[in-house]
């Protein structure tokens, strides 16, 4: 292989991909360094909601909508604290080239519904890649090969090469061997988030997170470790997308691996999906929702407990993050969520639901036992569900006496668990979905120093480069995703402005 391209990218996951096929697009020879065997990354196991203002599906279905009033609404979805920590010039940017991006991707052969609402958002904004989110990485891919582009499996980036001021390459290690890359145009960090890193949520979040792991275990902060090396500013490296419980990723894979991604079947598949009815689409995107979402704070609220592994409760379950973090210091970092008959009956329908996708899809008790029997557990008596996921009924039953006991001393209005049938839901852990905190770049994806200026030759996108932004609704974070790559792709061959701002 040659050692010299135009562009090299750091990362195969949605970002890298797409900003190499916007730089091969743009007319350059560009190489993709993924450290995985496979390109994907955490966008790979996304639902794939894209949220964008202005789009042709909008137009479609009479929705008169546009990035103006969309940069008013996205103000709405964070908490005050987190909201007057965002950078607002550069999210106002972004929501504004989100809608190019879109069409863009649809002109790549991706097919979408929707759009769907998404409250506070004030029109419907959200569109679902079909058959999931791997289709981008598929289309994406493919794409890049027809243009040229390289994609180098099994390399594991160790540092920026410079001349002088500018980074003008990588040292790999492939399969086991020190290899040296040169970009004459530049290097572009994709390599995603440091939800995984021990260390780094340790230092940034605090120590008591240190044991909640990443959703995605390959999301080890590469690209925030490398940008630091090169005297990046990095903000907001403490704001992070949970933690908060899920249910353990199925052995199985979710039906929509097995569809097809790419090809003559997706577009056929699209096209289908557009005109199916949308309780079609619903129990779609319920099979989605028992694979990815998270348990509601409600069943908690309700009465719910959690057992760890050996029948005991060990956490006041409303306490959020001690919740969290408490079960990250359970035996093998799990336990389970025990409802009896009532909270069964209760979580049956709307609006008591286990999980959501807001406004599209509920899944309920009885979808989660025919649709992950896997981590939902249903017996007559406790003894008989207990025994289902291997927990000792006698301290399953003297956990829930102890309980009510507590009940009972405090006067509270929580309703003891009483009777039959039982449930089990679980194992879940603890877990970070994604981290906010990422590296200052301009509206070129140049990567910022600590002193505000350029760092020459090196540009950031995806998380790795989030310039301050506070991204907290469905759907923005695979949009600035492929937003910042096409972005990052077309300036690296315009040749940015060195001293640009």
């Amino acid at each position: 292989m040659d050692q010299t391209f135009d562009v090299i990218v750091v990362g195969a996951g949605g970002s890298g991909l797409a900003a190499a096929y916007s730089a091969a697009e743009h007319g350059g020879r560009v190489l993709v360094l993924e450290k995985r065997p496979q390109p994907g990354g955490t966008t790979g196991i996304a639902v794939g909601s894209f949220t964008a203002a202005g789009t042709s599906l909008q137009r479609q279905a009479a929705v008169k909508d546009s990035p103006e009033l969309h940069i008013e609404d996205a103000g709405h979805f964070p908490p005050d604290e987190l909201e007057a920590r965002n950078s607002d010039e550069m999210r106002a940017f972004f929501l504004r080239e989100a809608t190019t991006t879109f069409e863009w991707l649809r002109g790549l052969g991706l097919s979408f519904v929707g759009p769907s609402p998404e409250p506070p958002n004030r029109h419907p904004r959200m569109h679902n890649v079909v058959p999931g989110a791997k289709a981008y990485i598929a289309a994406l891919q493919l794409a890049l090969q027809r243009k040229g582009g390289v994609l180098l499996p099994n390399a594991s980036v160790e540092c920026l090469l410079r001349e002088g001021e500018r980074v003008v390459g990588v040292r790999v290690v492939v399969d086991g061997t020190t290899r040296e890359f040169h970009a004459r145009r530049g290097v572009i960090l994709a390599a995603g988030d440091y939800a995984n890193n021990r260390d780094m949520i340790a230092e940034y979040k605090g120590e008591q997170y240190r044991e909640i792991e990443g959703i995605n275990p390959f999301a080890t902060g590469d690209g925030h470790k490398l940008a630091q090396e090169a005297g990046a500013q990095l903000v907001n490296m403490d704001v992070t997308y949970g933690p908060e419980l899920r249910f353990v990723p199925s052995s199985k894979r979710p039906f929509q691996q097995w569809l097809p991604a790419s090809g003559v079947a997706a577009r056929a598949m699209g096209a289908v999906a557009t005109r199916l009815p949308s309780w079609v689409m619903r129990s779609m995107i319920k099979r989605l929702l028992v694979t990815w979402q998270h348990p509601e704070n409600s069943l908690f609220d309700d009465g719910a407990i959690l057992l760890n592994q050996a029948g005991q409760r060990f956490v006041d379950e409303t306490k959020y993050p001690d919740r969290e973090i408490a079960l990250a210091a359970q035996p093998e970092k799990k336990a389970y969520i025990l409802l009896d008959g009532r909270l069964i009956e209760r979580y049956s329908a709307w609006p008591h639901f286990i999980s959501t996708a807001p406004d599209i899809a509920y899944a309920y008790v009885a979808d989660y036992l025919r649709l992950r029997p896997d981590v939902a557990h249903r017996g007559t008596t406790l003894e008989e569900v207990a025994r289902r996921v291997g927990l000792d009924p006698a301290a399953v039953r003297h956990t829930l006496q102890t309980y009510h006991g507590t009940l009972q001393n405090r006067g509270t209005s929580t309703l003891p668990l009483e009777e039959g049938p039982w449930v089990l839901l679980g194992p879940v852990k603890a877990y970070f979905t994604t981290t906010e905190g990422g590296a200052v770049v301009n509206q070129q994806m140049q990567v910022v120093d600590e002193n505000g200026g350029i760092i020459s030759g090196l540009y950031a996108v995806g998380q790795n480069g989030l310039a301050g932004m506070i991204l907290w609704s469905h759907g923005l974070h695979i949009a600035w995703a492929m937003t910042s790559g096409r972005l990052a792709g077309i300036a690296v061959m315009r040749g940015s402005t060195e001293d640009a701002n």
